[in-house]
């Protein structure tokens, strides 16, 4: 029982200190945080796309080498 103690005295230790330095942390504002997402929502469109293009060429190179 006395070990149970310690590791919930242990956790809300932990939890207190994981309070204080999210307290110290700066945020984003909402429009920075909009136009970060967007950036990573275009990235991952492009990239995917790339990705697919890539795919479909090699794919056909490939069935053309094969023949």
């Amino acid at each position: 029982m006395k070990k149970i103690a310690e590791k919930v005295n242990a956790l809300k230790t932990f939890l207190g200190e994981v309070k204080t330095e999210l307290k110290k942390c700066t945020w984003p504002m909402r429009q920075e945080l909009i136009g970060s997402t967007m950036v990573v929502v275009v990235s991952v469109i492009i990239l995917g796309v790339f990705v697919g293009l890539s795919d479909t060429t090699l794919m056909g190179l490939l069935r053309v080498i094969l023949r």
